[in-house]
């Protein structure tokens, strides 16, 4: 039975603990990108110790975010995550382009990149007869049935789901850095590229689309058990040891193949359990990569549709997508919606496309989101209450945003179609936005 105290001012139950919640930090961090990705940042430094660099620069970069992003979810710990924070403090139009992107671009195309590798590698798993269209739509519809039924529910497959993957990643690093047979440094190595500068920033858009995600078990905060405290911690807990996987995923890689044949292939942890088992390990990675994909997925059917069930409680969306389950507590149109976009841009997009504009995205919003820090500690001052504050601040805020920018402009320079193509999407939210305003006034 339900008590009073368990359903929120917005309608939603209050179901999520600190386990689930450390869970939900990495699942929305773990994707199938640590499966792929690494090739590509060694396609472009041709250097281990590049290579390495350029995984740590990621790691600081999400736990400096996750370090702002902590005090936000203390200051306010509201269902909405990002959108309630820039709308409270720059105002509506910010938070509501927020949430256009997030529902059009960030998310959905987040959710859309991996459920087109979960497709691919279920057919090979099944021998080449699924349709990868058909994998699409059944998955989508599958994990948002999931996520209509509760939070509870969706949060039990999500906890599930992250335990199975990170088994599967542990056995990508065991077998790579002990049971692989290894490469000899003398072959490992290759030119750096003469144009140095650029060649890192093109890498490092692969690497922080993989750390991205941190922020999303912020959208349920309003969802969790003493949110100030456990959002927190839980931030802090799952990127440290999302850094430590990463690393680990990626000496195991550069130890089995080298750096030379890890820029090379497309299917690098097919190709660590290839050396460890021969054929039965890259099916086996197939299969890791699949319940990776599956996972991620659950995890942003249950937090990303809250974005857009904030933004229509505000009048700035459609007021059906606002509309809460008086049974199961949670906002059916919006995750509905969520899996439908997702399914539109899956079966018209690739995943090289959607990776690039969808981290040009990402930074923007992560930048001027740590901004409102600065805005926040000079409106309320030094006396606020709060169980959590962002170490060293300004330093550290100032250098997150000063990253994110950097990051935004590495993915212009090295991709500039494809990012332009996600700020072209942004910029046609503003007559919608327009629009609503109207609406809501009358």
């Amino acid at each position: 039975m339900t008590k009073p105290s368990d359903i929120t001012a917005e309608g939603l139950r209050v179901a999520i603990g600190f386990p689930s919640a450390v869970m939900l930090v990495m699942g929305g961090i773990v994707g199938v990108g640590i499966f792929v990705n690494p090739a590509g940042v060694a396609r472009q430094l041709h250097s281990p110790g590049l290579v390495l660099a350029a995984w740590v620069a990621g790691g600081i970069i999400a736990l400096l975010g996750a370090f702002v992003y902590a005090e936000l979810a203390a200051r306010m710990p509201a269902t909405g995550g990002e959108y309630v924070y820039l709308r409270n403090t720059y105002g509506p139009l910010a938070g509501f382009l927020f949430g256009w992107a997030t529902l059009l671009v960030v998310q959905a195309g987040g959710l859309a990149a991996v459920v087109i590798v979960f497709a691919r590698n279920l057919a090979v798993l099944a021998g080449g007869q699924l349709s990868e269209g058909a994998v699409v739509i059944g998955t989508l519809a599958a994990l948002a049935m999931i996520n209509c039924v509760g939070v509870s529910s969706g949060n039990r497959v999500q906890t599930a789901l992250g335990a199975v993957r990170m088994v599967a990643i542990v056995a990508i690093v065991v077998g790579g850095l002990f049971f692989a047979t290894h490469v000899h440094p003398a072959v490992a190595a290759a030119p750096l590229p003469s144009d140095s500068v650029k060649s890192f920033a093109a890498a490092m858009v692969p690497v922080v689309f993989c750390y991205g995600g941190w922020q999303t078990a912020s959208y349920v905060a309003g969802e969790m058990k003493n949110p100030a405290t456990n959002l927190a911690r839980a931030l802090l807990v799952g990127v440290l040891a999302v850094i430590t996987l990463y690393l680990l995923v990626n000496l195991a890689c550069l130890r089995a193949l080298g750096v030379a044949a890890l820029g090379a292939t497309a299917t690098p942890a097919s190709d660590v359990l290839e050396r460890v088992a021969g054929p039965v390990g890259a099916r086996l990675a197939a299969g890791a990569i699949a319940l990776s994909a599956i996972a991620f997925l659950s995890q942003g059917m249950l937090t990303g549709p809250r974005v857009s069930f904030a933004m229509a409680r505000d009048g700035l969306f459609f007021r059906s997508v606002a509309a809460v389950s008086d049974t199961r507590h949670v906002p059916i149109v919006a995750i509905l919606l969520q899996a439908g976009w997702t399914g539109v841009l899956a079966l018209t997009g690739t995943y090289e496309q959607i990776l690039s504009y969808v981290t040009a995205m990402n930074f923007l919003f992560f930048g001027v989101c740590a901004s409102c820090l600065f805005v926040l500690r000079h409106r309320d001052g030094p006396k606020a209450t709060l169980l959590y504050r962002v170490p060293w601040h300004p330093w550290t805020t100032g250098f997150f945003v000063l990253a994110c920018a950097a990051v935004v402009a590495a993915s212009f320079w090295s991709y500039p179609i494809n990012s332009a193509v996600g700020y072209a999407i942004l910029l046609l939210g503003l007559p919608p936005y327009f629009y609503w305003r109207h609406q809501s006034k009358k």
